[in-house]
């Protein structure tokens, strides 16, 4: 039979866990449910991000913080894209050719929907390009006006050489010209005479000859000096003439594309620009009938046709974008490159957008890890936020490791709500240490980690399983399965009263229930399918457990659930492998000899034992001696250890079993190992809760269970840790039958009484304990060991006393001498 110590610390089968009934609810499947659209309780994070997606103001933008699977990067797209279709849709953007500086691109903003339909015009005017050029140039106008230049200048030659061949006949020589030679020649009797004629002369006619052809030749001369000027003239007129006729040309082209985007400026001043510098490019390349072809028209292209940035669809709302890989080149774009024949080459036409590029004017969302974990990154996303510009340019050219020609595109207006969704430890560490941060992210969303439950809180949970299925193609579940789920959930919380926020984890289960519905070829999904998805899932990760366990039973791992040891107890632990976490018993050990070491915690010595633990075991001191050691000074050597423990230990969570195991040794009385115990305590002796009381409490549960239930087995737990009891049934059904027990004590006594089947007695208002009970007991023991401390403080005195008095006798003895 239980002693009377027990009776009253022992917790009935209904604080042991937080029932929902399938009668709470007013449905039979979640089919007969509306769907449920907005987040579970995270009503403080809403109004937070409400505020920030609302606020106009630089410097709001949002940081939506908390655990994975609460729903909170669903919710926060669902509810931009809702928000985006109510505002106004961002310019469109495209860069075009700068023909003055082709290194330096110009940025175009167009009215949302156009940059598609403009780049369509320029293409439709490379085509027409085609189509006019060179053929403007055949026309017959162009023809007589070109032949009229070359005829004047012909007729001017002419002229000149016309004065000069009649004055060489007056002297008898004739003039000779082809297409680039001048000459001149003798004549005799009008016929023109050879080298062999002209030698037969005699001297004084050759010289005459010769002196007249160089009167001739420098006649010649005087009268086509003017040969550049007249060449230069008709170069100007035909010049004149091709820009006339390619303006022309270009009229019909160019004007209506003038008149349709009249009332664009940086539009109309792009056209004037590439009419210009079509009077070039059309003589260049689109005169010769013959090089007009797939070439040119490349060219054309490359030079004139806009580089698309950015379309939206007229009235699609400001954009919201996701960037799942945030590099540097995926945010701000990049500057892609060409090769032709070994040497790299770039142009505007290989400018590529980034995912800053597309939410301009909307929301960009970024996962904090990811993005903090790219270089350049966040630096750069600080700067475009601060100076609100885009700029396209290559990160590595700042640090000089780009060896080629690189473009310097126009920066674009920056206009955005940036989201960046992350845990809090990291939000935390930028708070500290990035001055910037805080300046720049001054909304914060906080997802709770669970949600208190309220009176229509079952209501929108069962709403939001029934649009989470029917969004996924699941069966509906019944009111049975919603009412196990909600206790799954209570049991994530470790809370009666709460739900947990981490939607991803029920969600993860309820696809699980489904798959094993449909092996089962049934219509829904009930409580049995999610028990047997529960114990698969137990089955699939419980491989260490087991392996544990067995341990147990077989001895290797020392655990004692019977009878009763001195300076030994069973403590609750948890251990978490991967995505599970279990209870594992461990036995608490502790021993106690006279000495100063004070007490000493093995596991800290050993560099096993984390802060926390360290700081349970050191409570301890100020426990033993505000309670035992008014009269004495606190003085023992004590080892408290963890046995088989074989890994880092951390939390505070065994200082109860510690402070019980250290009484135990010192008053030298047994403690049941019927009993497992968890629980923290502060320095007045008052029992603190812990966590993972639940899978504590289980562990024990199940080694009891492999051994055999006796009914005098339970768990000892914190008083506050009664509202986080959510066993599982195999525990719940052996309570109820009295096959096993759960108690819940407020102080370290109700705690040592259970465990060692007695009161311990409670001090007097002079501080003195009963004569005999345990707490007298240690009082006795601690008084003993401090006399056997001052003991040996005196003899080593008495010993220091007598040395010195040796020597002080010795030293006379030597001043006689």
């Amino acid at each position: 039979m239980p002693d009377p110590v027990a009776n009253g610390l022992r917790l009935a089968p209904d604080a042991l866990t937080r029932p929902f009934d399938p009668s709470q609810f007013k449905f039979t499947i979640t089919d007969d449910l509306e769907p449920f659209r907005g987040v579970l309780g995270q009503e403080r994070a809403v109004e937070a991000l409400q505020f920030g997606v609302a606020m106009p103001r630089p410097g709001y933008n949002v940081f939506v913080m908390g655990e994975p699977g609460t729903g909170r990067f669903s919710f926060v797209k669902r509810y931009l894209k809702a928000e985006g279709k109510r505002l106004d849709t961002p310019s469109d953007w495209v860069y075009v050719n700068h023909f003055d500086e082709t290194r330096e691109p110009r940025a175009l903003e167009l009215p949302p929907g156009t940059a598609t339909a403009f780049i369509a015009d320029i293409e439709v005017l490379i085509d027409n390009l085609m189509a006019t050029f060179p053929a403007v140039f055949e026309h017959p106008a162009y023809q007589q006006k070109k032949s009229a230049i070359d005829r004047a200048f012909n007729q001017r030659y002419d002229r000149a050489l016309d004065v000069i061949e009649r004055l060489s006949l007056d002297k008898e020589i004739a003039l000779y010209r082809d297409s680039t030679n001048i000459a001149f020649t003798p004549m005799k009797e009008g016929k023109a005479l050879d080298e062999a004629e002209f030698a037969q002369l005699p001297e004084a006619e050759r010289e005459r000859y010769h002196a007249d052809i160089s009167a001739l030749e420098e006649r010649l001369n005087e009268e086509l000096a003017s040969l550049p000027q007249w060449k230069r003239e008709s170069s100007n007129q035909l010049r004149q003439l091709n820009e006339e006729t390619i303006t022309l040309g270009l009229q019909p082209l160019l004007g209506p594309l003038s008149e349709k985007y009249a009332e664009n400026a940086g539009v109309c001043a792009y056209l004037q620009a590439v009419q210009v510098n079509l009077l070039k490019t059309v003589v260049e390349q689109l005169v010769d009938v013959d090089k007009v072809d797939a070439e040119a028209r490349k060219f054309l292209q490359e030079q004139y046709c806009p580089s698309l940035v950015v379309g939206h669809h007229a009235s699609g709302g400001a954009p919201v974008v996701f960037e799942s890989h945030p590099t540097y080149d995926n945010l701000f774009g990049r500057i892609e490159y060409s090769t032709d024949q070994g040497a790299l080459y770039t142009s505007y036409r290989q400018l590529r957008p980034g995912a800053l590029h597309r939410a301009n004017g909307g929301f960009l969302v970024l996962e904090a890890e990811k993005m903090l974990g790219e270089p350049f990154v966040w630096e750069a996303l600080k700067r475009a936020l601060q100076q609100r510009k885009l700029k396209m340019e290559s990160p590595l050219g700042e640090l000089g490791r780009l060896a080629t020609v690189t473009l310097t595109p126009q920066v674009i207006p920056l206009h955005l709500k940036v989201i960046i969704i992350g845990s809090r430890q990291l939000y935390y560490a930028l708070q500290d240490n990035d001055p910037d941060f805080q300046e720049m992210f001054r909304v914060l969303v906080d997802f709770d980690e669970d949600i208190a439950l309220h009176d229509d809180s079952l209501e929108q949970f069962a709403q939001l399983l029934k649009t989470r299925t029917s969004e996924e193609g699941m069966a509906p579940l019944t009111a049975d399965a919603v009412a196990r789920l909600a206790t799954y959930s209570a049991r994530l919380a470790e809370h009666q009263g709460r739900l947990s926020a981490r939607i991803g984890d029920l969600f993860q289960l309820v696809s699980e229930a489904d798959f094993i519905r449909q092996l089962a070829n049934d219509t829904v999904t009930d409580a049995g399918h999610i028990e047997r998805a529960l114990k698969a899932k137990a089955t699939r990760t419980g491989r260490v457990s087991a392996r544990i366990l067995d341990d147990m039973l077989a001895g290797i791992i020392l655990i004692d659930t019977a009878g009763a040891a001195v300076g030994k107890c069973n403590g609750l632990t948890v251990l978490e492998v991967g995505d599970s976490a279990f209870g594992v018993p461990a036995r608490i050990s502790a021993t106690v000899y006279p000495g100063n070491s004070g007490i000493v915690d093995i596991e800290r010595e050993v560099n096993l034992g984390q802060p926390i633990h360290s700081k349970g075991v050191m409570i301890l001191t100020g426990y033993l001696g505000s309670r035992y050691a008014q009269e004495f000074p606190l003085a023992i050597s004590a080892s408290i250890a963890l046995e088989q423990s074989y890994g880092y230990v951390d939390g505070d969570s065994a200082s109860l079993g510690e402070v019980c195991t250290l009484i135990s040794a010192l008053s030298r009385t047994p403690l049941k190992q019927c009993y497992a115990i968890t629980g923290s305590i502060n320095q007045f002796g008052e029992v603190q809760a812990v966590g993972g009381v639940n899978e504590k409490i289980e562990g024990f549960f199940r080694l009891c269970e492999a051994r055999g239930l006796t009914g005098e087995q339970g768990a000892i737990i914190p008083y506050a840790n009664v509202a986080t009891l959510m066993l599982d049934e195999r525990v719940l059904q052996a309570v109820r039958a009295g096959l096993f027990n759960v108690y819940a004590v407020r102080q370290v006594d109700e705690a040592l009484g259970l465990l060692v089947g007695e009161a311990v007695g409670a001090a007097d208002e002079n501080g003195e304990f009963p004569e005999g009970s345990v707490n007298a007991r240690v009082v006795e023991r601690l008084r003993e060991i401090s006399e056997i401390g001052m003991e040996e403080e005196e003899d080593k005195s008495v010993e220091a006393e007598a040395a010195a008095l040796l020597a002080g006798k010795a030293e006379s003895k030597a001043d006689a001498k």
